[in-house]
Parts: structure tokens; C-alpha cells; sequence
């Protein structure tokens, strides 16, 4: 059944939609899939550099709970940029003891990105809800804490680049969520106010991004890390997914 608040801003109207920024990690792909091996990883590959036990530590740094998979929807793996998850890396080298020289060269060894590609599993049919909601005179963009790189890597894999009109990326320089400034920013660069713009993520700190910008409509889905408590006060719709945009 369609959402009312969603439907008024398909609508029409002076408050009509032109504009749907995207959330990445756990709105369009499974954030799980992406994140989770990769942290676990990671964390084998700083103690094998370094032998020392620091798995709990940095999973703790990063807000991951190893037993259930899950993240905090305000940790750091959730809304952190990857120079943010980085550096956190060495600060929980040194604080179990490794001289600072000694917790750079370990990170420098055990460091290595996700693959963009091969652990991008989408929540929906992403070319066809993107071709649909072009179609409905809708722009697309997309604001990231992830990297400008491995991000357009990401939507080139999902077949959907072509349909997506702008990025906001966590290494572009700007305030990250939930400042404004990504979604000025993309506002801004397609030529759209963000009255008549909705922003679509899984986090609170999405959410707030839309609200501090001025956004028409914002919209929490339930794919990701955040839950219905969490999201609720702060959107104007829940979804269980993007995919559900589709049926709007």
C-alpha cells in the first residue's frame, strides 16, 4: 500500500519531488555483506602483523558486536569514513602497546579496502527502481561516507552509474552526516532546492543530514543498521526497503 507522505511528494504540487538522495551501505546494498567479513578480516590481518590480540578492541572501536554481526547505526563502521576507520586502526595498536612507528608499519601491512565489486549485494533491483523513478521525473544522487573510488566502483558494478546524477563522497572534503552539507551540496550540483528533494537511508545520521538540510521528505529504511526505534522519530516514512519505492 502506498505511503501517503511518499505519494504527495510523487504528486505534484509545490512540494513536488525532483530530486531522491541515497544512502549506500544499508539502503542500497547489504551492509553486512560489504562490512562485516571485511572488519573480521581485517582484524586477523593486524594481528598477524603484529602479534598482539586486538580483534575485541577494534571491533569495540568500530561499534561491530562479533557474536551478532550487527553495528550501531552511530558506530564508526557504520558512519565513518575510511580514513576515519583507519586511523582507528592505529589507535587501538597503540593503546595495546605498540610504539607509534611500530602501529603505522603494522597498518600500512595489514590495511586493505573491500572489494566494491564482488561484495556489492543489492537490497533491490536497483536498475529498474532507478529507471522508474527517472521515469517519474526524478534525479538521482547518492551521499556516502565511503570513498569517492570503490563508491562510483560500486554503483559501475550494479549496472546503474548512467542513472545516477551526483555524488557526495566521504573523502570530497565536506562535513559528513548529519551535517547538512552533503545534500547542499548535491542539491547544489544538480540544480534542484531541497524542498523538493528526499533523502532515503538506514541511519539516523541520514535522516538528520535530510532534516538539517531542509529536505521535503526524509525516508528510513529498515535493510540496514538502524531500527524502526531508532528511525522513527526522525523519518517521515518507513520502508522495509528501497524496494518499496517501486509500489509508490
Amino acid at each position: 500500500m502506498a505511503h501517503p507522505r511518499i505519494s504527495a511528494f510523487f504528486s505534484g504540487g509545490e512540494r513536488a519531488g525532483e530530486l531522491i538522495i541515497f544512502d549506500k551501505d544499508g539502503t542500497l546494498i547489504d551492509f553486512g555483506a560489504m562490512w562485516g567479513g571485511w572488519i573480521t578480516t581485517l582484524a586477523r590481518r593486524l594481528e598477524a602483523a603484529s602479534y598482539v590480540s586486538v580483534a575485541p578492541q577494534l571491533f569495540e572501536a568500530v561499534g561491530y558486536d562479533a557474536a551478532t554481526g550487527k553495528v550501531g547505526p552511530a558506530a564508526p563502521l557504520a558512519i565513518g569514513t575510511m580514513d576515519g576507520l583507519r586511523e582507528l586502526c592505529g589507535e587501538v595498536l597503540r593503546a595495546a602497546g605498540l610504539p607509534e612507528p611500530s602501529a603505522a608499519a603494522v597498518v600500512r601491512a595489514a590495511w586493505y579496502p573491500p572489494d566494491p565489486v564482488a561484495l556489492a549485494k543489492p537490497l533491490a533491483d536497483l536498475p529498474a527502481l532507478f529507471g522508474a523513478l527517472r521515469a517519474r521525473g526524478c534525479r538521482i544522487a547518492i551521499a556516502t561516507t565511503d570513498d569517492r573510488a570503490p563508491t562510483e566502483a560500486t554503483l559501475a558494478g550494479l549496472g546503474v552509474a548512467a542513472l545516477v546524477d551526483a555524488l557526495a563522497c566521504g573523502d570530497d572534503g565536506h562535513a559528513l552526516k548529519p551535517a547538512p552539507d552533503a545534500v547542499l551540496k548535491l542539491c547544489a550540483r544538480v540544480g534542484v532546492a531541497p524542498a523538493h528533494t528526499a533523502v532515503v537511508g538506514d541511519t539516523s545520521a541520514d535522516l538528520r543530514m535530510g532534516r538539517a538540510a531542509g529536505a521535503a521528505l526524509t525516508v528510513g529504511v529498515l535493510s540496514g543498521v538502524g531500527t524502526p526505534a531508532q528511525l522513527a522519530p526522525l523519518a517521515d516514512a518507513l520502508l522495509p526497503s528501497v524496494a518499496a519505492l517501486a509500489g509508490e
